[in-house]
């Protein structure tokens, strides 16, 4: 045992309003105190006005954040009329979305547009800003999108804090998977930048990140969260994306059953065990 303070983390699940049954997984894990913080996708068909109210109920009486997911990739449309490129109506798949950020081929004003858009849908379903702003599938910190995102979220939310995914030294490890070597790899480059366009704009954003790993994998999720939580200095974030696979989740995203192994982990007693031997709380 460690007379230390512990190490207090924020541990945010993604993707609140993609399924009915993530969005259940996610607010059984906030009522037992195991995640206390989670990322509300609201173009998601299930970031309905009820189960919008179910999460505010849920957090409010377990100390949990409730954020903004940033969604700018397919399947999902834009809430914004006039919104480019579209491929079929709706966004750009993540590849070709991130090719036409890196070549500057995106319009910051009309992703500025939608950005507000979400910020405004978020405002009007939870009755407030977010605590925090994020992206899926990482949206957030691309070229382009990038000023864009920090506008937005400056001008709706400028108490929130953002989501930075850049890992510390000591996290840096992959298990040999060389698909999480480089996702996790252009996670750290597309930081850097975007941490010192935080620091530009008076943005605060967390300290550091985990939770990044290869969902194409039957990972053990127990193993892989002890090496996330390994060395995190105090206010760090680390992402999950717990659920319970349904048929509107099949159809959105390919992340399913891994979805189920996150939860599990996370509601047994394994985990506050391993909270315990890290010395680690949920902030």
């Amino acid at each position: 045992m460690t007379d230390a303070a512990p190490r207090r983390i924020r541990l945010c699940a993604d993707d609140y309003g993609i399924s009915e049954g993530v969005n259940r997984a996610i607010r059984e894990l906030i009522a037992h105190r195991r995640i206390n913080a989670t990322s509300v996708m609201v173009v998601g068909p299930a970031a309905t006005r009820d189960e919008i109210a179910a999460l505010i109920d849920v957090a409010r009486d377990n100390n949990c954040a409730i954020g903004l997911h940033v969604t700018l990739t397919a399947p999902f449309h834009p809430l914004t009329m006039h919104f480019r490129p579209l491929e079929g109506g709706a966004f750009l798949p993540l590849g070709a979305l991130l090719r036409a950020a890196t070549l500057r081929r995106l319009d910051r004003e009309m992703i500025g547009a939608e950005i507000a858009a979400q910020l405004a849908a978020f405002a009007a379903l939870v009755g407030r800003a977010p605590d925090y702003a994020d992206g899926h599938q990482h949206v957030q910190l691309f070229p382009q999108v990038r000023d864009a995102f920090l506008a937005a979220v400056k001008s709706a939310a400028p108490r929130a804090w953002v989501r930075q995914c850049g890992r510390v030294a000591a996290s840096w490890r992959s298990g040999g998977n060389l698909k999480a070597t480089l996702k996790t790899g252009l996670l750290d480059t597309l930081s850097r930048s975007f941490r010192r366009r935080c620091a530009r704009a008076g943005v605060a954003c967390n300290p550091a990140f985990a939770g990044a790993y290869d969902h194409s994998r039957a990972t053990d999720f127990g193993a892989a969260m002890a090496g996330f939580l390994d060395r995190l200095p105090d206010g760090a974030l680390v992402m999950c994306h717990p659920g319970f696979v349904d048929d509107t989740l099949r159809r959105l995203d390919p992340l399913t059953d891994q979805r189920e192994r996150e939860y599990a982990y996370l509601a047994s007693d394994d985990f506050p065990r391993l909270l315990t031997a890290q010395n680690v709380a949920l902030a």
